[in-house]
């Protein structure tokens, strides 16, 4: 796969990595962002595919998927969600609607799965429907929040969330950022970590998430090490906005 330094629209990579399973599981702890790659991710997916997206995160019933509805929906992007998602009840419940993503061979699907080991348990109640498909299950990570900032922590929560949902990763997303005040060396610094995680774990990155476009992002160091490094990026756009 080559580095795109195209804008969203332009993540041509990302289409070799659309033919390689027809479900796509998104993990990783708190802050990692992963809600955000997974819907952008399925918004690129809906491109060339009929494609659904699952917020799995029966952890977290506020800053989740279904705050990027709309944009989805509008993009023709199936959204299933837990039930009394966005609501204050504290254990929202997974719908039996998520059995059609098993049943329907002819869609490709996104998980965004829920943060850490305790939101990873909702993928393993359906460990044997995904056992028996073409999965890519992929761990995001960003060094740039207080309980990942070390290879050793990554290592460790990996291994949690992988004990808990009972399956294998399949590769690494970097998405080092620190929000609206990420500068290059955050980028930089991901990717070394993304490189030295890569060992530890002996698993490939399949890409480093980035937000905005090129001319946005202002860090041609970044773009010139990824190219080096052979690990493409990915740009995304925001979706879903948190109030702190």
């Amino acid at each position: 796969m080559a580095l795109t330094t195209g804008n969203t629209s332009g993540n041509a990579f990302v289409r070799e990595i659309f033919d390689s399973a027809r479900l796509f599981l998104f993990s990783g702890h708190y802050g990692s962002g992963k809600s955000e790659i997974a819907v952008n991710f399925a918004l690129e997916l809906a491109n060339s595919h009929r494609a659904a997206i699952a917020d799995f995160d029966i952890i977290n019933p506020f800053f989740r998927t279904a705050s990027a509805r709309a944009a989805l929906e509008q993009k023709g992007v199936r959204v299933i969600t837990p039930v009394f998602a966005n609501t204050n009840v504290e254990a929202p419940a997974l719908p039996a609607e998520i059995y059609t993503l098993f049943d329907d061979k002819g869609i490709k699907a996104v998980f965004d799965v829920g943060g850490d080991s305790a939101g990873a348990k909702a993928v393993s109640r359906y460990r044997e429907e995904f056992a028996n498909d073409s999965v890519a299950n992929y761990f995001v990570f960003n060094i740039r929040r207080p309980l990942t900032a070390t290879i050793d922590q990554l290592v460790d929560i990996f291994h949690e969330i992988e004990h808990s949902a009972r399956t294998s990763f399949t590769a690494l997303i970097g998405n080092t950022n620190l929000l609206g005040q990420t500068g290059e060396k955050d980028l930089l610094d991901g990717l070394g970590a993304a490189a030295e995680l890569s060992v530890r774990l002996s698993l490939p990155v399949v890409f480093n998430a980035c937000m905005g476009d090129p001319d946005e992002t202002g860090a041609p160091s970044f773009y010139r090490r990824s190219h080096e490094m052979g690990i493409p990026v990915f740009h995304m756009k925001k979706y879903i906005y948190m109030d702190y």
